[in-house]
């Protein structure tokens, strides 16, 4: 007989998901979290008035967490870092290109 240990992410009663892992049912517990308080901020704003969509957008930008931070500038984008190789590609090659 199999041992299964299982996290399970709950509110008010009901079971939202269930993980194998602790580090992921925190992390999602986190999102729900932040889900609850985009859509009290959503509701103070009465762009939308459907309680359904106001809580699917709260969970959409809770869900892009780091997409949205980068949006409103509080993070910066890393480099992609693709583009840094190749630059640094093109930059030997011109630089063999003057030395020539």
């Amino acid at each position: 007989m199999a041992v299964i240990v299982k996290y399970v992410v709950e509110r008010n009663g009901e079971e939202k998901m269930t993980f194998t892992s602790k580090a992921d049912a925190d992390a999602y517990d986190k999102m729900l979290d932040m889900a609850d308080e985009l859509f009290q901020l959503l509701g103070k704003s009465e762009l939308i008035e459907d309680e359904a969509k106001q809580e699917d957008l709260a969970m959409f930008l809770a869900h892009n967490k780091e997409e949205l931070l980068y949006a409103i500038g509080a993070k910066r984008k890393p480099a992609p870092k693709k583009a840094k190789k190749l630059e640094a590609v093109e930059d030997a090659d011109e630089e063999q290109e003057d030395a020539a």
